[in-house]
């Protein structure tokens, strides 16, 4: 396999989401293959004790590669977590040649790039009529499950996500790893922050409880984003969660064709139980577990990308 093919793909893969834009992810030339590696330098011991979105962010990137080799003229086959002495290995990647991509596929490469994680209040505008069945589809095709929440049980969620704020934010140790992942734009990962204000802004969060006036914001994008919806699986492993990254990124590639962003309210899955299970309960239409909690809709402002790390730093020879 080229070396040049590899950093085509490489180069797709890295646009995928990650919590805190961890970036969490190497990959390898191998025996004709590409492997998918999850780095656990880069894990978030208090927000993921569990590494459940670490490896949710490598499925995503994984799904991204998928797509990327579509593009090329390959089809990526992977095989998940190939080696049971190596719990980091999380695909290995077999590409052979296949026909042109379809007009679907050309669809979900050119998002790629279109996809960003949008933070503010959406824009006042319906999504398509399609969009709720589209999404639901996308992420049937990655053996998970799409629930919309309905307007009728949005004030009970966003009770949920502000209570998960106020206790992540209450929790010292939370608010120092968040603090150590807001850099400025330069360093190539992380929340950014305006260089000039960067040592200010880590100071007041780990100093201080912000933990109710983030609540009340966040509540408040839950109740008015067009689309919310909680992405779920059938078990609750590697394995799964793998697969919620792969229908993630599918899900927001689907949104992406139509000029839709997206954001999360994964604070009832981040803190765990009861949250967890009280989330689950509030959906009678919920199936599995839950693993991400996505509201989505039009921007209502101009969206940037997030920064990327050089390929250098995430492809090895």
């Amino acid at each position: 396999m080229a070396a040049d093919v590899v950093r085509l793909l490489v180069e797709q893969a890295i646009r995928a989401p990650s919590s805190h834009n961890t970036q969490p992810w190497r990959f390898r030339r191998a025996d004709g293959a590409i492997e998918l590696h999850a780095d656990r330098s880069r894990a978030l011991p208090v927000n993921d004790p569990d590494n459940r979105e670490l490896f949710i962010s490598c499925g995503a990137a994984l799904l991204n590669l998928r797509v990327a080799a579509r593009h090329y003229g390959f089809l990526a086959s992977p095989d998940l977590l190939p080696d049971p002495a190596d719990d980091w290995l999380c695909a290995r990647l077999t590409l052979s040649e296949a026909g042109p991509e379809t007009p679907d596929e050309a669809l979900l490469y050119a998002a790629i790039t279109r996809r960003r994680t949008y933070r503010k209040p959406f824009a006042d505008r319906m999504v398509p009529d399609d969009c709720p069945q589209r999404i639901r589809e996308a992420a049937e095709a990655e053996d998970t499950w799409l629930s919309l929440v309905p307007a009728g049980l949005r004030e009970s969620i966003a009770a949920l996500v502000g209570e998960g704020d106020r206790r992540q934010f209450a929790d010292p140790g939370w608010r120092r790893e968040l603090a150590r992942w807001m850099r400025p734009r330069s360093r190539g990962d992380g929340l950014t922050v305006p260089a000039p204000t960067a040592p200010i802004t880590r100071t007041v969060i780990r100093s201080f409880n912000l933990g109710a006036r983030v609540a009340k914001r966040d509540a408040a994008l839950l109740r008015t984003a067009p689309v919310v919806a909680v992405l779920s699986s059938r078990t609750d492993d590697r394995l799964a969660w793998l697969a919620t990254g792969q229908a993630l990124q599918r899900v927001l590639l689907v949104l992406a064709t139509d000029g839709i962003l997206a954001a999360y309210a994964n604070q009832p899955c981040q803190v765990g139980d009861p949250l967890r299970a009280r989330l689950r309960d509030a959906l009678p239409n919920l199936s599995g577990h839950p693993q991400l909690l996505v509201q989505a809709g039009y921007p209502s402002a101009a969206a940037s990308t997030a920064p990327r790390r050089p390929i250098a730093d995430v492809l090895d020879a």
